[in-house]
């Protein structure tokens, strides 16, 4: 059944679609009519939705273009309100908020959906309600001894939210458009500088030069992070993402512009070298060569895993991180199928679709502003075109779609999904908004027009017409096309502007080209079960599930097919292993078994020990944190362990206890020690989000209504020495 849905698919896909009154997909037809009113009518053989005119409007060849983008502004529409709920915020009861909703399955406001669709483009459709929708998200401290100050929220998230989820500067992505209102500029200003030095505090790992934290908007743990982490979150609290990692050197970034606005050239000269470095640690440590893309997320130790997703590299590219070549190939490496670009890549075969084997349309769109940026023809058609079938074939701009069919559900039992599939979803709103103003008619976040128009979508969009036309409520954008047509790509040839009009004339250029990636493998093998070590001689005897690469504290070491040996090593050893197929693709790496002298030191604070030989050591607290469900909750422990040994300096490193199901180890940290010194260890209070004031209205879990917490049950400290090269770049 797989192999003829897929032949269908590419049948459907082969050439340029024409797509003027309809579309034709899998054995489906959608049919669209226009009255001269500019209502709209589309139809399909299980539904149909009519659309009323809508005050903005697209005058191409194409009916179904120009339909969509009245039916994605009556699904805004639809999205605005004047009060949101969820069941987790004042026991469900409506909140006051000219804002918009998330989508129909999602009547709240969440800083990510909103941020990212703001980005993408509601900023330019609804100011107010975009700029309501932001400020609900930011919020003062509530407790008096900690730091003050306003912070956008990290929502709700894995393991008790921030710092094990830290994506929550994607805030600032979309207020950076809204910057005009000079109240609200003050206070992201505020803001900006505020969670900056906290993040700097909390989740920056100076050795590797990145934060820490997990992929922005793939927080569904066992989607696209190891099984294994389902219920062990510490994992990725530890773990570096390359799309909180753009996230933030695009908030620095922005810091120091803002710095410059107010003449602060040092302050703007020290953000500046935040972002170059940080950019330079993106660069160093998640491109991965053999694949000619940037991983998705790396270990805590630095350890490499061949995992990759499409909106930290399009968000790379977008922002700069991806530069010259690098970033042309990262986008044209990047798989695709007939009716799409997947999220992540590779699938998890054990895993239903969500995440997992899925379209998300606001993922599309990015792919698209970075096609564009690295004038790939094909791929622009080809997300253009993805988030056009989408919306047409359901009749709404909806949250997601299954890879191989654009389903918006396949029946596959415990694997079927998408799992959950919302009409109306603001970020895949904002998304066509995107396919049409940017991918189409080429207008930037500056105001100027710089079409970049693959001659391909030529028959769709212009049939017999020689101009197609843009009507914002502010200013009128037409494209004309040139007497010939030879190459892949329209640009600009002559831009004229009569007050609020701007006709562009364009021409055809020949760019190269890559084809788009087809022939990628779909699945990832299955991770193996971790590695077994037990002392033999003068080391560790290994056993493993089968065939395995094996990595030795975040490096390769080799490979073993069911036993092997390990020499003794100094220091702390940590193995973990993953599975090779065919293709050389591997899987997701096993939970990693650790060896070495590992020292528990118990008692009351401050504790002491003392170091038997001078080196790097890493620490951790054994604990409990029974606050919240693995999968949500505003209560990660964070604490500051505070580090005095005898004749060195003050040592201060972070430590999060997400949500536990069992005594495990916190998130470490290394610090140094001279041999025989004596080290006194202090646990300070640290920063979650419970801390918030915008908190006390959370009535789902602990930490809200009832008063800030930031507590787990700490037991022994864990410290072991490091070996040579461990946890460095």
């Amino acid at each position: 059944m797989l192999s003829l849905l897929l032949t269908a698919a590419m049948a459907a896909s082969a050439g340029a679609p024409a797509w003027h009154d309809g579309l034709d997909w899998h054995g489906v037809h959608v049919a669209i009519s226009r009255d001269a009113q500019h209502n709209y009518t589309l139809a399909w053989p299980y539904g149909e939705r009519v659309i009323a005119a809508q005050p903005l409007r697209t005058e191409t060849a194409s009916a179904l273009f120009d339909g969509l983008f009245a039916m994605a502004q009556d699904d805004l529409a639809l999205d605005s309100v004047s009060a949101i709920r969820d069941g987790a915020f004042d026991h469900g009861q409506p909140i006051p908020c000219q804002c918009f909703v998330t989508g129909l399955k999602w009547p709240y406001v969440w800083t990510r959906d909103l941020s990212y669709a703001i980005d993408l483009g509601l900023w330019r459709f609804d100011p107010a309600r975009s700029l309501n929708g932001l400020k609900f998200k930011l919020s003062d401290v509530r407790v008096p001894s900690a730091p003050q100050g306003l912070y956008p929220m990290q929502d709700t998230g894995s393991g008790g939210s921030w710092p094990i989820s830290t994506d929550r500067v994607v805030w600032f992505l979309g207020a950076r458009h809204l910057l005009g209102d000079k109240a609200f500029a003050g206070d992201v200003d505020k803001a900006l500088g505020a969670t900056l030095a906290q993040d700097r505090q909390y989740a920056f790992d100076a050795t590797f030069g990145l934060y820490r934290g997990e992929t922005s908007f793939l927080d569904w743990r066992e989607q696209s992070y190891p099984a294994w982490t389902a219920d062990e979150v510490t994992f990725i609290a530890q773990s570096y993402a390359l799309s909180t990692n753009v996230l933030h050197y695009q908030a620095l970034q922005l810091a120091a512009t803002l710095a410059d606005g107010r003449h602060d050239a040092k302050t703007a000269a020290g953000y500046r070298s935040q972002a170059a470095a940080l950019k330079s640690a993106i660069n160093a440590h998640f491109w991965r060569a053999d694949r000619g893309m940037y991983m998705s997320y790396i270990g805590g130790d630095g350890t490499p895993y061949d995992t990759y997703d499409l909106l930290g590299i399009a968000l790379a590219i977008d922002s700069g991180v991806a530069d010259g070549e690098r970033a042309r190939q990262a986008l044209a490496n990047y798989p695709t199928w007939p009716a799409g670009s997947p999220v992540i890549w590779p699938e998890r075969s054990d895993q239903p679709i969500y995440h997992n084997r899925a379209i998300w349309p606001f993922v599309s769109a990015y792919a698209l502003r970075a096609a564009r940026m690295t004038e790939q023809p094909a791929r622009i058609a080809h997300e253009i075109e993805s988030v056009m079938r989408g919306a047409a074939l359901y009749g709404s701009n909806m949250e997601n779609y299954e890879l191989l069919t654009q389903g918006q559900h396949v029946d596959e039992g415990k694997l079927s999904g998408p799992v959950v599939n919302s009409p109306r979803q603001l970020w895949s709103v904002a998304a066509y908004f995107a396919v049409v103003t940017e991918g189409v008619f080429g207008l930037g976040e500056d105001g100027r027009v710089e079409p970049k128009l693959p001659t391909s979508l030529v028959p769709m969009l212009f049939g017999q017409r020689r101009a197609i036309t843009l009507d914002l409520r502010d200013r009128q954008i037409t494209l004309q096309l040139p007497e010939k047509i030879a190459g892949n790509l329209l640009v600009a040839d002559h831009t004229a502007t009569r007050g609020t009009a701007t006709t562009v004339t364009l021409k055809a250029i020949q760019v190269p080209d890559a084809p788009l990636r087809t022939d990628a493998p779909l699945y990832a093998p299955i991770a193996p079960a971790a590695p077994l070590l037990r002392a033999d001689g003068d080391g560790w005897k290994i056993t493993t599930d089968g065939k395995v690469r094996l990595y030795l504290n975040g490096r390769v070491h080799g490979s073993v097919d069911g036993d092997g040996h390990l020499a003794r090593q100094p220091g702390l050893a940590c193995l973990s292993a993953t599975r090779v197929d065919a293709h050389g693709l591997e899987s997701l790496h096993s939970p990693a078994t650790c060896v070495g002298e590992v020292a528990k030191v118990a008692g009351n604070w401050p504790r002491s020990w003392t170091a038997s030989a001078g080196g790097s050591y890493r620490v951790a607290l054994d604990y409990a944190n029974d606050h919240g469900p693995i999968n949500t909750g505003i209560t990660a422990a964070v604490k500051m362990l505070v580090i005095r040994c005898a004749g060195s300096d003050e040592q201060r490193l972070p430590i999060v206890m997400p949500h536990s199901v069992r005594t495990q180890p916190s998130t470490w940290g290394r610090f140094d020690a001279r041999a025989g010194a004596t080290c006194r260890f202090t646990l300070e209070d640290g920063f979650n989000m419970s801390y918030l004031g915008h908190f006390a209205h959370y009535t789902g879990g602990s930490g809200g209504s009832d008063g800030a917490l930031n507590q787990a049950d700490v037991h022994a400290l864990l410290i072991a020495p490091l070996a040579t090269g461990h946890a460095t770049p």
